[in-house]
């Protein structure tokens, strides 16, 4: 029987700059300050941790990777015999290193590409094969507003090993949006989203993530009504993580501070700590204070941690513990989870543990729902 093909492509730099609050590794500059700040490869781990799914297969299909750290040393790392083509500098790779590989994959005929990385990257993969063969993203980015990632790297592997090994004739393909934003404007608190076009992705639907879902019009009073029962709730002896999004606007707001809206504030006795922390800032800020924080649930796919807050590390969870976590969301947020659970991808399998079961949710002044957790 003829071995199928898995194509594997990492984005080293990808998601770089998240724990330093640098919303995003797509250029030179900002690449080179994440570094400077103490960033560290996230997406060599976490395509590691998906390869590692799929190893029980490594006999019976062939893999095809791309020199050093965009794939080749991730697979030997794991025990796969790699088929390594192209070139690339090693400790200095680019976009374009990331399309020449899906090219090259395409032409080989490869069953599915596996990658990881962020939007950027879900981007580039696009511009390079468009939907001429089926693709699978490791999540390792800041932001991962595309439909066309597995909820975590676990699934990832997972749902790729499920599509090439004996269980593929039951796992369809559909049409993933791939999503991208304006780094520049991000990093400005300017939200500008824009829908690149589709790839075909294997589905399984509790293994993938549906695309990021914008506010709904008309919320400004459910916004408003969970900011005061937040406020009302405050005590002046804990520090206050506030997360990102618009949802968490409405406290800072309230409370007549400035906000960061897509980066994270603190608040001490109803007074600005911080302003667009980074995870070292926000770990200064919280020696010698007990701490809460407060976040809220991306629409359409029910993240709470691990999406555009990494901030908000692992490390920073840990030291905060479940119970001092507040989750906040209006009901069109909830309802357009249509019934899957929340959803963590801290980078860390403890923390992520800790954290599933049942958490309680603001929902409104004095309203509480509960919702499940998984990770």
């Amino acid at each position: 029987m003829e071995k199928r093909k898995l194509g594997f492509i990492v984005n080293p730099i990808a998601g770089m700059g998240g724990r330093v609050g640098l919303k995003g590794s797509d250029s030179e500059e900002i690449l080179k300050k994440a570094r400077e700040l103490g960033a560290e490869p996230e997406s060599p781990g976490r395509a590691i941790t998906a390869l590692r799914r799929i190893s029980r297969l490594k006999d019976s299909i062939d893999l095809v990777t791309y020199p050093y750290e965009m794939g080749e040393s991730e697979a030997k790392e794991v025990g796969f015999n790699p088929t390594v083509i192209g070139s690339v500098r090693k400790g200095n790779t680019t976009s374009s290193d990331t399309e020449n590989a899906a090219k090259e994959m395409l032409q080989l005929k490869v069953d599915l590409v596996l990658f990881a990385g962020g939007d950027g990257t879900a981007r580039d993969i696009y511009n390079a094969i468009g939907d001429k063969v089926p693709v699978l993203g490791i999540p390792a980015g800041v932001k991962i507003h595309s439909a066309v990632y597995a909820t975590s790297p676990q699934h990832a592997g997972e749902l790729a090993a499920m599509y090439l090994g004996k269980e593929s004739s039951g796992i369809r393909l559909r049409e993933a949006e791939v999503m991208d934003i304006d780094e520049q404007a991000f990093r400005e608190d300017r939200l500008s989203a824009k829908l690149y076009g589709y790839l075909k992705v294997p589905y399984e639907r509790r293994l993938v993530q549906s695309a990021k879902a914008g506010s709904v019009p008309g919320e400004e009073a459910s916004i408003d009504s969970i900011a005061s029962d937040v406020i009302n709730n405050m005590q002046d002896d804990y520090l206050y993580i506030i997360g990102a999004g618009t949802t968490l606007r409405g406290i800072m707001e309230k409370l007549g501070l400035k906000n960061t809206l897509l980066g994270i504030d603190a608040v001490y006795k109803r007074k600005l700590a911080g302003s667009d922390l980074n995870e070292a800032q926000i770990l200064k800020l919280m020696e010698g204070k007990k701490t809460k924080i407060v976040v809220t649930i991306i629409g359409g796919q029910g993240y709470i941690f691990g999406r555009g807050n990494q901030q908000i590390s692992a490390r920073v969870i840990q030291k905060v513990g479940k119970e001092n976590i507040i989750v906040v969301a209006t009901q069109s947020k909830i309802l357009s989870l249509r019934g899957s659970p929340l959803l963590v991808d801290t980078g860390d399998d403890e923390v992520n543990e800790m954290l599933t079961g049942y958490i309680k949710v603001t929902t409104g002044l004095n309203e509480r729902m509960m919702l499940k957790v998984a990770s």
